[in-house]
């Protein structure tokens, strides 16, 4: 069984997620193939959140959609993290694929001619460095969610050790909260309308 495969089994995909990605498109603008898992997570799941604390970012054009780079998108994020990394030996090549509620950046560190061997790397805001960690996205996440690493890379417990996450695409987060709910708890939003859509 592939780790995205238990990726799948501890989280399954809610109906009408996924994205489809132009990854000529994509690709082409990077200058390199993305790693098999990633494309099939945004295939299955797409842009979104896990447990209200990770998004991970849509696969996007160096230059963003029609020239504009997203704020807060995958070559913003890029380019936040290689800056980050700066003051550190050599200077890889970094390509953000998430971000969490504490200010945390996850990449991969896509120096590998093959991008499935890509290591991730988190810049840990709260303790102000990068770790690296061999194998990819669904890997790294399903140790995340089993626990199985030294120490919790991220910035939060939220999802060290969580049985069952769930992940919610930035679609229907976006429809529920239209629709008065809070997507991560089912319960009526109290703050629904108040700021606009």
């Amino acid at each position: 069984m592939s780790w995205f495969d238990e990726l799948m089994g501890v989280m399954p995909p809610h109906s009408g997620a996924g994205d489809i990605v132009d990854w000529v498109t994509v690709e082409t603008s990077w200058g390199s193939p993305f790693p098999h898992d990633f494309k099939m997570f945004m295939a299955e799941y797409g842009e979104g959140t896990i447990d209200d604390y990770l998004s991970v970012l849509l696969a996007e054009p160096q230059g963003g959609f029609d020239g504009v780079p997203a704020y807060m998108g995958m070559a913003d994020e890029s380019r936040n993290a290689e800056g980050l990394w700066q003051d550190r030996p050599g200077r890889p090549r970094l390509i953000a694929w998430g971000l969490d509620s504490s200010a945390d950046i996850l990449c991969w560190k896509a120096d590998a001619e093959s991008p499935d061997k890509w290591p991730v790397v988190v810049w840990s805001r709260g303790g102000g460095r990068w770790l690296q960690y061999s194998g990819g996205m669904a890997e790294f996440l399903c140790h995340v969610f089993r626990a199985e690493f030294d120490r919790c890379p991220l910035g939060d417990l939220t999802l060290w050790g969580a049985s069952s996450p769930r992940f919610l695409h930035r679609d229907e987060q976006q429809r529920l909260r239209g629709s008065g709910i809070n997507p991560w708890t089912g319960e009526p939003d109290p703050y629904a309308g108040m700021f606009g859509d």
